[in-house]
């Protein structure tokens, strides 16, 4: 090409920008921005926000196929050939223009920073969807108040023997061969209650690449939790010193976790979405182009809540949950802690129909007070919650750094016990591996009925209810039926 030919394409380049950028703004476009995207760039400002394209994968052919490694093969594809097919206009875009962002595969989208004009014209454009706030979220997350001693004999916690995990193992199964996920505030891999079943540890050697993703800014290579919460909740999936500490119900699982929240317990849409995508297909540490589905875990733990009120979107989330459980990835979320009242479970993920949310129980099987209840109302879908419950009143757990915590109470720890029940179940019935919508229909029938005096969006004499769901979890009965 001549000198001459490429300024003048450079030239027409940039007018079309322009042009663009000028352009005047109609009712519909702006309909694709959301109201806290419009308010944070009002008067010059600037923000973060996502950029949803129209075009998305279709992940329904993945039901039909028979294996969790066909599942998670197909639907990475799937979801990356979207996007490769189709995020390159926009990129372009961005990049002439010098405006930062990160693109994801998990759903299609784009996060960018920038002002009201940069907004306008994005919404301008015939491929985009609609275009959301990315706000930083605070979880009120649980934190400990004291350090206990270590156990001097071996003896399950109360919770696990609730749940019957206890009696699983008496039957030889203790989650060997199965892989938990924790997406939450990152994890001591060394702890002594967590460092033997930590995947990327074989004994001798320590190797973090496809084992651990940090989404948080700090972007730490090596596993870290400087909160606590996210120690305490992997230690409930597969927690055991090899002596006396016995805290998880799949104790000789192995393990990985994603950081999607920082020391604070502040994550944002997109560093959920981040650990998702890092979850579905794990990769290097710092290489998210090697993401291998194959090393995929088996179930993933998320204890944590993304607000409305903070201005996530009914929807932000949804289609990354979707694509999780089409992966054959069990999603176990918590269902929140603003009860008592009726609706409470008002956030995302707990409020979509491909989560399975859990309530949290004391040790006589009632309902916590802090625990939410359905039916959902915040999306319009009056749809059933939780699915099950779950002790989640004076659990102990190991917390950071070496030490053992009891007394923690939430939804967040009612939540492990489902997650890291799919190890057990999974591993006595390999048949159900990968299948959700079947171990949730087994989870529901094994279940301990629990019925409740308080009446929403039903009766709680009702199996299920929006208190308790199907119920109080039973892994031995889940795991012996036929």
């Amino acid at each position: 090409m001549s000198l001459r030919r490429y300024l003048a394409c450079t030239f027409l380049i940039a007018l079309a920008g322009l042009l663009l950028l000028s352009r005047p703004v109609s009712s519909s476009q702006l309909e694709k921005i959301s109201s806290r995207v419009l308010d944070e760039t009002k008067n010059g400002g600037s923000t973060e926000a996502i950029v949803v394209l129209k075009a998305q994968a279709d992940l329904s052919p993945a039901e039909k196929l028979s294996t969790k490694a066909e599942k998670g093969q197909f639907v990475v594809s799937a979801l990356r050939s979207v996007a490769n097919r189709t995020q390159g206009p926009i990129l372009d875009f961005l990049r002439q223009r010098g405006i930062p962002y990160q693109s994801f595969f998990i759903v299609n989208m784009i996060k960018v920073t920038g002002d009201r004009s940069l907004m306008e014209a994005l919404s301008a454009r015939e491929d985009v969807a609609q275009i959301d706030a990315n706000p930083h979220v605070r979880t009120a997350l649980p934190r400990p108040t004291g350090f206990d001693l270590p156990q001097v004999k071996p003896n399950p916690e109360w919770n696990l023997k609730q749940v019957k995990a206890t009696n699983v193992w008496a039957l030889g199964f203790h989650g060997e061969g199965m892989v938990v996920a924790d997406a939450d505030t990152g994890a001591q891999w060394d702890h002594p209650a967590l460092k033997n079943q930590y995947r990327g540890w074989d004994g001798q050697n320590v190797n973090h690449d496809y084992n651990w993703h940090d989404a948080s800014p700090e972007h730490s290579p090596t596993p870290v939790d400087p909160n606590s919460h996210g120690t305490f909740t992997a230690s409930e999936m597969a927690g055991y010193d090899g002596g006396s500490n016995l805290l998880g119900v799949a104790p000789r699982s192995k393990w990985i976790a994603c950081r999607n929240m920082d020391p604070n317990g502040t994550g944002s849409p997109t560093s959920y979405t981040e650990c998702f995508q890092f979850l579905i297909a794990p990769y290097p540490v710092g290489q998210p182009d090697k993401g291998d589905p194959s090393k995929a875990p088996d179930s993933i733990n998320n204890s944590w809540v993304c607000p409305q009120s903070e201005g996530c979107s009914t929807n932000t989330l949804l289609k990354i949950v979707n694509a999780v459980r089409a992966a054959g990835i069990f999603p176990a979320m918590a269902a929140g802690n603003s009860g008592s009242g009726c609706s409470s479970v008002d956030t995302p993920p707990a409020i979509y129909a491909a989560a399975v949310s859990v309530g949290a129980t004391d040790s006589a099987n009632n309902i916590a007070s802090f625990s939410s209840r359905g039916p959902v109302t915040a999306d319009g879908s009056n749809r059933l919650k939780p699915e099950l419950s779950a002790p989640g009143v004076n659990i102990r757990g190991a917390v950071p750094t070496n030490q053992y915590s009891s007394g923690w109470d939430g939804t967040s720890m009612a939540t492990p016990h489902v997650a890291g029940g799919v190890a057990l179940i999974w591993q006595a019935k390999p048949s159900l591996k990968g299948q959700i919508t079947a171990t949730e229909k087994l989870y529901a029938l094994t279940a301990t009925h629990l019925k409740s005096s308080q009446n929403c969006g039903g009766s709680g004499q009702n199996i299920p209810n929006n208190v308790f769901g199907y119920g109080l979890i039973n892994l031995y009965k889940a795991v012996t039926a036929q």
